[in-house]
């Protein structure tokens, strides 16, 4: 069983490279809370100044005159307070900055690891709670190193000297204002742990909540066109409340631990306050030691107060960090292969190929299917009979459980995914284009051919009269996801896009079923172009998109039950036979 990590543990082995600014920047927090703890002792040696002149601390060092003794007194706290502001200024810098490159770093690291992970791991996941990984849980770890850090390093330094400086001046009265910081440190552990929980609650719930609202901003026409907007605002409100709620149980705990750690403070400094008092009165120390006491005293309790917010940032950091970190550790299921293509012919094989999805039945059992090179080869049957789960496989979205896929002779297990899919030119049923202009989109494939390649591509895939007619031409902004083009200059701009990739294999899925008649006849001219001198497969319901492909296959039930062109398929009377009545209405 694998030994579980603490996810401090796990955060500081992810900053391992940034050891050194880490200790550097430690280092200058610490010497900033020293030298600001230095006033407190200065006062005190003030005091002793002015009231016990030739017999204070300095003149026992030798500096009798007592105007000296203010003058060094005014130089030390001169020197003390540009040092202090000088360390605050360098750990600022250094934390901040470390906050900003962890952050950059681990959001970098979740997106490119999210990259490799495959299609199967996607499908039991939700955008919006992938979403709040690396956006919301990715910014708690950098408010954690921006300031929580630094104030756990100094409080533990304020403890640590400011215990040492009271026990060198009164150690009787040092020991009251040391018994409340054990309650006050076991006190914020207990405390941590009961936060910590509520705090993965939280980070849950606002996950549940990213995904409802990105889904339905995504899904906002489908809300107004069957006037659902009333229950749909039932249900985020559902949601936020989940939300609230649970940042309502982590409120009610974060806010009661700075009222009880005031409580025990308030017996130190008042125990410091009497005892102190009376061995002054005593003459059994000086006025300035007196004084010196009861500022320090102020200076170690009150920093505790704030150990209750800075849990509170650290409970909420390390809730984050398990998030992000137990995506990083999330195992690639796809692991690749070695051998890299250089010459690709494009032949196909799909050999006694099994596959199901996690939960279903059988997609594809015992299928058989040769693609010979540079043929076009149209793949039709009922929906759900496995037409793109066979692409899926093509290109290691997902592996068969059993059988063999080849390209070239080669299982596409055994070749790189760089050199795998770049040898496919995949164009979807559902278009997806990306913020940016037509020019950026088309060369989204390949983003350093030249001008004359790209106008080629889109003059191919029948899109150069409409780019001509945009406000900007080819440097028209076409929004998120294209949605400021009609659905067929979508799918034109998706095909001159796979044109100008050239790849040896292309892989049309429905490419023209979401599309009018006059945008049909447009792209299967652009399908006829492309699809000469490369292996081509085409998935389509429309059987008249297939109707000119070299073979035809049909599939039913999970197999190839037809194959053959056109006519002959026909005369035998089949399942083609009988799709192709029902669509010409005979």
């Amino acid at each position: 069983m694998s030994e579980v990590r603490h996810p401090l543990s796990r955060l500081l082995s992810q900053l391992e490279e940034h050891r050194s600014v880490v200790i550097l920047a430690s280092i200058c927090s610490i010497l900033n809370k020293v030298w600001d703890l230095a006033p407190p002792v200065l006062i005190g040696m003030a005091i002793d100044v002015v009231s016990a002149r030739e017999n204070s601390f300095l003149a026992n060092m030798g500096y009798e005159d007592v105007h000296l003794q203010l003058y060094i007194l005014t130089g030390i706290t001169v020197v003390i307070w540009v040092l202090e502001s000088l360390f605050q200024y360098f750990y600022a810098v250094l934390w901040r900055n470390l906050a900003q490159t962890a952050q950059h770093e681990l959001r970098m690291s979740a997106y490119s690891h999210i990259q490799e992970l495959e299609m199967q791991w996607f499908s039991q996941q939700s955008t919006g709670g992938l979403m709040a990984i690396m956006n919301d849980d990715v910014n708690q770890l950098e408010r954690f190193l921006d300031q929580g850090a630094t104030d756990l390093l100094q409080v533990a330094t304020t403890i640590i000297v400011v215990g040492g400086i009271m026990f060198s001046v009164a150690p009787e009265v040092a020991l009251w204002a040391i018994v409340p910081i054990p309650v006050i440190v076991t006190g914020s552990f207990m405390y941590q742990r009961r936060i910590g929980v509520r705090y993965s609650r939280v980070r849950s719930q606002v996950a549940d909540l990213n995904s409802l609202l990105n889904n339905n901003l995504q899904g906002i026409t489908t809300i107004k066109s069957f006037t659902a907007e009333e229950r749909e605002a039932s249900r985020v409100s559902e949601a936020s409340e989940a939300y609230r709620e649970a940042n309502k149980e982590a409120i009610r705990l974060s806010a009661s631990f700075v009222p009880i750690i005031r409580m025990a403070i308030l017996f130190a400094f008042s125990a410091n306050m009497l005892v102190g008092g009376w061995m002054a009165l005593d003459g059994r120390i000086s006025l300035g030691a007196y004084s010196v006491i009861v500022f320090i005293t102020q200076r170690l309790l009150w920093p505790l107060t704030r150990l209750g917010e800075t849990f509170d940032l650290y409970q909420r950091a390390m809730a984050s960090t398990t998030r992000v970190l137990d995506l990083l550790d999330t195992e690639v299921g796809i692991i690749e292969g070695d051998v890299k293509l250089n010459e690709v012919s494009g032949e196909l094989h799909f050999r006694d190929v099994e596959f199901s999805y996690p939960g279903r039945e059988k997609v594809l059992q015992g299928l058989d299917l040769v693609v010979p090179a540079g043929q076009t080869v149209g793949l039709v049957g009922s929906t759900g009979s496995g037409k793109t789960t066979l692409i899926r496989l093509l290109l290691r979205f997902h592996d068969p459980h059993s059988g063999t896929v080849s390209l070239d002779g080669h299982q596409v297990s055994d070749l790189t995914l760089n050199s795998l899919r770049a040898s496919i030119s995949l164009v979807s049923q559902n278009t997806t284009l990306f913020p940016g202009s037509v020019l950026e989109n088309i060369r989204y494939g390949n983003p350093d051919a030249p001008i004359e390649s790209v106008e080629e591509a889109a003059r191919i895939a029948e899109a150069s009269e409409f780019i001509a007619l945009l406000p900007n031409g080819w440097h028209t902004d076409i929004g998120e996801g294209g949605h400021r083009l009609s659905g067929g200059q979508r799918q034109r701009i998706a095909i001159a896009r796979a044109v100008l990739k050239d790849a040896p294999v292309l892989v049309l899925d429905e490419a023209t079923s979401n599309v009018d008649n006059e945008t049909e006849a447009a792209l299967k001219r652009s399908i006829s172009q492309i699809s000469k001198g490369r292996t081509t497969l085409i998935i389509a319901h429309r059987l008249s998109t297939v109707r000119n492909a070299d073979i035809i296959a049909v599939l039913h039930k999970g197999e190839i039950s037809e194959t053959g062109t056109h006519e002959s398929l026909l005369e035998e009377d089949g399942i083609y036979s009988r799709l192709w009545a029902v669509q010409t209405g005979e």
